[in-house]
């Protein structure tokens, strides 16, 4: 500060009604938490975010896949609960090979088991979606009819795929550059009201240095080393819980169905 000039820095406010969630519980990561609650809690920002048209964010890794929790994240795609999805190109490409061939890296999701020649699919589905100009078009073509891709384009949710260096391929969409990269995240979490980042350390410590302090965000991973460092840096606006993505997401959306069902019978 030189003289009378300065700048004036004003801290986000605090809830003090003791009903935010994100603020009450955001400092015990343990794995032992009741989970239930707070995944209703959850449910019940999701919902009115919607309702409020309020931006709502998924970072979300190739485990979603992997965990056989695709369905699930497609269902919130279809139901309004996705605005924008910032991942890598793994998320992607092993979406596509599920919904082409069944697999995810060669493992059958349905039966848990080894599909022969397995280990080339992700490289065929890159080489179908390249083929076809990319993933949109694909969708447009009818090769690719099912999966989280598929679900972005018909809803038209803005999709954000950044790349590493170890990617195979990658797709035609995967944004090379890091440093382009960075703007485009910059550019598209403007007005982002809640943040769900689950299943990817690098993109979601990506993306949570970027964004805003007032934004609720929710760092699921079953990692707690993971957790821990996403929700250190959002200091009192975020939540994290350590658990496997798939049955989250499961219950997740069964309270985003009981929401939608009880707003229904009370009208």
């Amino acid at each position: 500060m030189v003289g009378h000039q300065g700048v004036r820095v004003v801290p986000a406010q605090r809830a003090t009604s003791g009903t935010d969630v994100f603020q009450l519980l955001n400092t015990n990561i343990s794995a032992e938490r009741p989970k239930g609650v707070l995944i209703r809690e959850i449910a019940r920002e999701l919902e009115e975010a919607r309702k409020s048209s309020g931006k709502i964010l998924i970072v979300a890794g190739a485990s979603v896949v992997h965990t056989g929790a695709a369905e699930y994240l497609v269902e919130m795609i279809n139901g309004g609960y996705v605005d924008l999805i910032i991942s890598g190109n793994a998320l992607a490409v092993y979406d596509i090979e599920n919904a082409l061939f069944g697999t995810a890296l060669g493992l059958n999701l349905e039966r848990d088991g080894l599909s022969e020649s397995g280990h080339e699919n992700h490289l065929r589905a890159i080489n179908v979606v390249r083929a076809a100009g990319g993933i949109a078009r694909a969708v447009e073509a009818g090769t690719l009819t099912r999966g989280i891709m598929h679900a972005c384009v018909k809803q038209k949710v803005d999709l954000l795929l950044t790349g590493s260096i170890r990617d195979d391929g990658p797709l035609p969409e995967v944004v090379t550059d890091s440093m382009e990269a960075q703007r485009l995240i910059r550019e598209k979490i403007e007005d982002v009201r809640l943040a769900l980042l689950m299943g990817t350390m690098f993109h979601s410590i990506a993306v949570a240095n970027l964004l805003p302090g007032n934004v609720k965000t929710l760092a699921v991973d079953i990692n707690p080393a993971v957790v821990a460092k996403l929700t250190d840096q959002q200091t009192f606006r975020a939540l994290g819980l350590v658990t496997d993505i798939e049955p989250f997401m499961r219950e997740l959306t069964e309270c985003l169905k009981t929401l939608r069902k009880d707003a229904k019978i009370s009208r």
